[in-house]
């Protein structure tokens, strides 16, 4: 390996960012490996010219019931319709609290004030940075009306705390497993602890579609039936209106494609499982332990690294290194979402979620596809050690 590209010096520096030796996700070579399959099954739809729910979706729903053992799986249109759905079918309107985390996509939030009600920011593990439960119990008011644990990277929260928190106070739960498809807790799969579980198919998830794509999962029938109605426009027989819905209906061609792919999402998350350990050992080989802090995956949970992502001062100097070196990186999040624009009515200032702040400064996500290669790898990691090998952080 040509390793001149991944020395740092005061003269390289300066220089513009190189192009990336491979993406960050390379969608075009799993696709190779499914084209036919993938092909076919969007002809078969445009040959019966069924286009929204059907047959197709229906075959779906109940492979994605097998899968993750739900009763229920019922498909929407994007991963934050399923957010939505789930809070609309508890009954979050006006004036409730819905608890969550701010360290995480903006659909968490967002689906909790589209109804008018006010998300509850708590703070979260620094080891897995989901939300502590430990916060959740002191956040709980006569006004919090759900509980929103997010499944970070690919890690399932701590449901057996949070579930004895909700239990105790009689508090829905709905778990935004939009990354997690596939992991587990206690040998039990995500989305399947709460009265609600949300999944997202957006192309980067280890599930994706061709598109947008989402899922609810739940064991509760009196809810399921519910969420199907919902997402017709709250009509669940044509033209009779039960409830005030939406527009959220998973189409025949992404159900296709996702048929399609469902039977390789194991060997896929091992793939990266494996590619998670293979990370391990090159940061034990040059002797990154100290620098960097690895992702977790605590007994009884099984990680399906949806992100690779790791701890590190200099996070942003780090990165900028990398790019030099045509290492591609990403930063899920740069900011909490207690201090971005949209929720400053909510008053919070900096210092409010101080693990979730530091998270947002410290944390890079590395490439994890199952398709990299050890040389791919290895390229990352070398690339981080001349970083942290650079005159410019030494005696630091």
């Amino acid at each position: 390996m040509n390793t001149e590209v991944l020395v740092d010096s005061s003269a390289k520096r300066t220089q513009a960012p190189a192009k990336p030796l491979f993406p960050f996700l390379d969608l075009k070579a799993q696709f190779r490996t499914i084209r036919s399959e993938v092909l076919g099954a969007m002809e078969a739809v445009m040959d019966s010219q069924h286009f929204i729910l059907g047959p197709e979706v229906e075959r779906l729903e109940k492979q994605l019931e097998s899968f993750t053992g739900a009763k229920f799986a019922i498909s929407c249109a994007s991963g934050s319709d399923a957010l939505l759905l789930a809070l609309m079918a508890l009954g979050v309107g006006r004036d409730d609290e819905v608890i969550t985390t701010p360290f995480t996509f903006g659909a968490t939030g967002g689906a909790i004030v589209r109804l008018g009600a006010r998300p509850v920011f708590v703070d979260i593990d620094p080891r897995t940075y989901n939300i502590d439960p430990a916060t959740v119990a002191k956040a709980i008011t006569r006004k919090t009306k759900a509980i929103i644990p997010v499944h970070l990277f690919g890690l399932m929260s701590d449901m057996e705390a949070i579930m004895a928190v909700a239990s105790q106070n009689r508090i829905p739960v709905v778990e935004d497993a939009a990354q997690s498809l596939g992991s587990t807790y206690q040998g039990r799969q995500a989305g399947t602890f709460g009265d609600a579980g949300c999944f997202s198919f957006f192309p980067s998830k280890n599930l994706g579609c061709a598109g947008d794509g989402g899922l609810l999962c739940s064991n509760r029938e009196d809810l399921a039936k519910e969420l199907r109605g919902l997402r017709v426009h709250g009509a669940p027989k044509k033209y009779h209106y039960e409830m005030i819905g939406i527009n959220s209906r998973l189409d025949a061609l992404q159900a296709a494609i996702l048929r399609v792919k469902l039977p390789h999402l194991n060997k896929w998350s091992e793939a990266r499982r494996e590619n998670a350990r293979h990370y391990r050992a090159l940061f034990e080989k040059y002797d990154l332990l100290k620098a960097v802090q690895l992702p977790v995956e605590p007994e009884g949970y099984t990680h399906v690294y949806n992100q690779f992502s790791i701890r590190v001062k200099k996070r942003d100097a780090l990165r900028n290194h990398l790019q030099r070196c045509g290492v591609p990186t990403e930063i899920y999040y740069p900011y909490p979402l207690h201090l971005e624009p949209a929720y400053g009515l909510l008053g919070h200032r900096e210092g409010d979620m101080p693990v979730s702040e530091a998270a947002c400064r410290e944390v890079i996500s590395l490439p994890i596809y199952p398709e990299l290669t050890a040389e791919q790898l290895e390229t990352v990691v070398s690339a981080i050690a001349a970083f942290y090998a650079s005159s410019e952080l030494k005696g630091e």
